[in-house]
């Protein structure tokens, strides 16, 4: 906690005005949804190969998106850039989960109840950022400082509209904009299977940096028996959660996750000198908890 008092005084990043900013429209916020020739091009879309997508030249931020996030996750047209679609998908997500999202929330949030300031790295719509701030607790009792961190800004327009009470920034975790030692939790929810592991390993790092002494982490990412277990086994041991949340891994795209479940996770948190504390699976999802040590 000392550390973080030392920290008080120094620079933190920029911040917009999300919820009031005005992102420039991209090709799906063009669809009319009444126009049957305009919804059969989209679905065709959906089921071809998968594209990059197309960045306006004027959209604020624009060189802070990596490239490897300038794609298509999860058959989402033209990715998590666009003012209409991603708002759409911020709920379609919680509901494809069937509510186990929010449960791993309340996980979270209680993970990190005795800490004051929080970033939820890769916050998207910010309803983890918000299971955090409402979890009371905190420093002397005082409120959460909670942050928000992404790289789209249609997510963080969405998430700073949802939820004014969260401080929301544009960024990645391998290069986090916040001074060293300002943060005493950080979460991050479904955001690693996402990243390749280069920059995980460069993420861990940033954590490492920001978080004061004894900061905790959270990480919360897809099992992988949904990938690695067939529709049998996924039966059998899980029911028909089992069958549809393997069936949901097997054709969800994401470029990124065969990769991620070759990285031993825990190894790599105690090379970037991470205490790991609690690792389980609690299907369709596996935690990884751990501790700065040093």
């Amino acid at each position: 906690m000392d550390k973080l008092k030392l920290t008080l005084n120094k620079d933190l990043p920029p911040t917009k005005d999300w919820a009031r900013l005005r992102l420039p429209n991209t090709w799906p916020d063009g669809i009319n949804f009444k126009n049957p020739a305009q919804v059969a091009k989209l679905a065709k879309h959906l089921f071809s190969k998968r594209k990059p997508v197309v960045l306006p030249d004027n959209l604020p931020g624009l060189e802070l998106i990596p490239q490897y996030v300038r794609q298509e996750f999860h058959q989402l047209p033209n990715g998590n850039y666009s003012n209409k679609i991603t708002r759409g998908y911020i709920n379609a997500f919680d509901a494809s989960m069937l509510g186990t999202m929010q449960q791993q929330r309340k996980n979270i949030a209680k993970t990190l109840e005795s800490c004051h300031r929080v970033l939820d790295a890769g916050c998207a719509g910010g309803s983890t950022a918000k299971a955090i701030y409402d979890r009371k607790s905190g420093v002397n009792n005082n409120p959460k400082e909670v942050w928000g961190l992404d790289p789209s800004p249609y997510l963080l327009k969405h998430a700073a509209t949802a939820y004014p009470q969260i401080k929301f920034v544009q960024g990645i975790i391998e290069d986090i904009p916040f001074p060293d030692g300002y943060f005493d939790g950080i979460s991050a929810c479904f955001l690693m299977h996402e990243v390749p592991p280069k920059y995980i390993r460069a993420g861990l790092k940033e954590f490492h940096r920001v978080l004061a002494a004894k900061g905790k982490i959270i990480v919360v990412e897809p099992s992988p028996e949904q990938l690695k277990m067939g529709t049998f086994q996924l039966i059998k041991k899980f029911g028909w959660h089992g069958f549809y949340f393997g069936l949901l891994a097997k054709k969800v795209h994401e470029p990124f996750v065969h990769a991620w479940h070759k990285l031993d996770f825990p190894v790599e948190l105690a090379e970037c000198n991470f205490q790991v504390s609690k690792v389980y699976v609690d299907f369709p999802t596996k935690v990884f908890i751990a501790e700065k040590a040093g």
